[in-house]
């Protein structure tokens, strides 16, 4: 069993920069795939980013590609998601997940390949 939670939302202006973070608990959070998804008002859950457990496999959406960065630090058993010129259309509640097998594997943005997800962290960007 793994725990999920996230920090580091809020409210931020157009063009900031804060990073996201997801504590997992679990000795188990080396081996797992992670991503971070997020969710819009009146909109289904997207993909927006997914990382190996090794760190040297990343998938970025192609809405955030450029502009968010994730990373991890297993270690701490922590993953990150940098993001930089944040736009009022990424507000969203922000959730990370875990899989339970290393690789991000050739759909890293099907939720459904995710086992353990976090409550997740509200972002809202103002213009």
């Amino acid at each position: 069993q793994v725990q999920l939670v996230e920090s580091g939302g809020g409210l931020v202006q157009a063009g900031d920069s804060p990073r996201l973070s997801c504590a997992a608990s679990g000795r188990t959070f080396s081996s797992y795939a992670m991503g971070w998804f997020r969710q819009a008002p009146g909109k289904e859950r997207e993909s927006v980013a997914a990382i190996s457990w090794s760190g040297r496999s990343t998938y970025y959406a192609d809405s955030v590609k450029g502009r968010f960065t994730i990373s991890r630090d297993n270690a701490k058993n922590t993953v990150y998601l940098q993001m930089n010129s944040l736009k009022p259309e990424d507000t969203a509640v922000y959730y990370c997940a875990a899989a339970r097998f290393g690789g991000i594997g050739p759909t890293p943005y099907d939720s459904n390949r995710y086992t353990y997800w976090g409550q997740g962290t509200q972002v809202t960007v103002s213009s």
